[in-house]
């Protein structure tokens, strides 16, 4: 594999590298994706897809794939103010009919495949420690490490960054975030069986915020959110009865009824938004590499599958211009988002305030998937990027 050259190299095979190295490799790339974990392994996520991240599952032929794993269809949000409850009903747009909110062991099994299909290798088990650069200190090349220790030089014309808030490929082209967020939300979330919410279910109290998100084999996603700030203090005595501390406060109808199990128990103590530079002399960033927000909104993975969709058609383009108009356009569709999520993460609203941040959050999704549905196909027939001078 070392004395191979790639059109690309993409670090990161989950939601935005692999599905990166899939359209790619669609468009006729020789593409590498490689990643440190194992195939199909679980990562913390939200699960849930809002209608942008379905809609680009569905145009590339996709959805039908996590259909068939068992994942729910989600016709329903209701959005729990306090006392009060609102319904909000996905009405059919775009091609698009329902939510879906698959497990990661499922989404990102699909992505990869799917890449593969297409003709991209994608490897697992392989560290990046270092890049590889042309005289003029391009990005040419990345240096991995396998599981054995071995380590492997692999050129490239451009490398692409999706590996994750704290990436490395960010960290060795020494790009530093041009915009952060100033709150962050702390959250602790865990599998419960039998719940069988009806759709998605958000729950807003002063201080606290919960949802509960179906997924695949009859579990529901259920979590509870605090500021970053009191997190610690929140799960203060272990995070298990600080879990159910918070979702009594948060949701006490969903506490008062029967009791079930809830397994894979997991804590994030929180992460400050940010938006970074995303292109450089042979190098690009996607996913949270490239921009984090928080995710008390649960649209990082649909953020994930649009900015993989931009990146892919600014490396088909195969200039510097076409990667700064990704940045560009990735920034149009980030700063709203990025902003209302920051506000909701500070938790320094009452009930009427977040009843009326939902609202702006809907019509900047809306906003969001409209020019996702308005981009045509990325082509099929393209020349290897050339994207600076060696």
């Amino acid at each position: 594999m070392g004395l191979k050259h790639y059109d690309a190299v993409i670090v990161g095979a989950r939601c935005a590298g692999a599905a990166t190295a899939m359209l790619l490799a669609r468009s006729g790339l020789h593409v590498l994706a490689i990643d440190r974990s194992e195939y199909a392994s679980d990562t913390v996520s939200t699960h849930a897809l809002m209608r942008g991240g379905v809609l680009q599952l569905h145009r590339w032929g996709l959805l039908p794939s996590i259909v068939d794993a068992g994942t729910p269809p989600v016709r329903e949000a209701v959005f729990h103010f306090g006392d009060e409850s609102l319904p909000v009903a996905v009405a059919p747009r775009y091609g698009v009919d329902a939510l879906y909110a698959p497990r990661r062991t499922i989404l990102d099994r699909v992505l990869v495949d799917a890449a593969r299909t297409a003709g991209a290798e994608v490897k697992h088990g392989l560290r990046v420690v270092d890049l590889l650069y042309s005289p003029r200190r391009c990005v040419r090349g990345v240096v991995a490490i396998d599981a054995d220790g071995q380590t492997q030089r692999i050129t490239t014309d451009i490398v692409i960054g999706a590996d994750g808030m704290r990436s490395t490929v960010a960290r060795l082209v020494d790009v530093e975030p041009y915009r952060v967020g100033r709150f962050a939300s702390g959250t602790v979330y865990a599998y419960w069986n039998d719940l069988n919410p009806n759709g998605y279910q958000w729950h807003w109290q002063r201080g606290v915020a919960a949802g509960e998100i179906p997924t695949n084999h009859g579990w529901t996603c259920v979590f509870a959110a605090v500021p970053a700030s009191g997190f610690r203090s929140a799960v203060a005595g272990g995070a298990a009865a600080g879990y159910r501390r918070l979702l009594q406060h948060a949701a006490p109808r969903l506490m008062n009824g029967p009791h079930r199990s809830a397994v894979g128990l997991c804590a994030f103590s929180g992460q400050v938004g940010f938006i970074r530079q995303s292109w450089g002399p042979g190098w690009a960033l996607v996913g949270d590499a490239s921009y984090y927000r928080d995710p008390i909104a649960a649209y990082g993975i649909t953020d994930a599958l649009r900015d993989a969709d931009l990146l892919a058609r600014a490396v088909v383009g195969g200039t510097e211009r076409a990667l700064a108009d990704y940045q560009a356009e990735r920034d149009a569709s980030a700063a709203p988002l990025f902003e209302l999520s920051d506000r909701i993460a500070s938790f320094a609203w009452d009930l009427q305030e977040i009843r009326r941040l939902m609202e702006d959050l809907a019509k900047v999704m809306a906003a969001d998937v409209k020019a996702m549905a308005a981009r045509p196909e990325i082509g099929s027939a393209v020349t290897s990027p050339r994207l600076c001078v060696v």
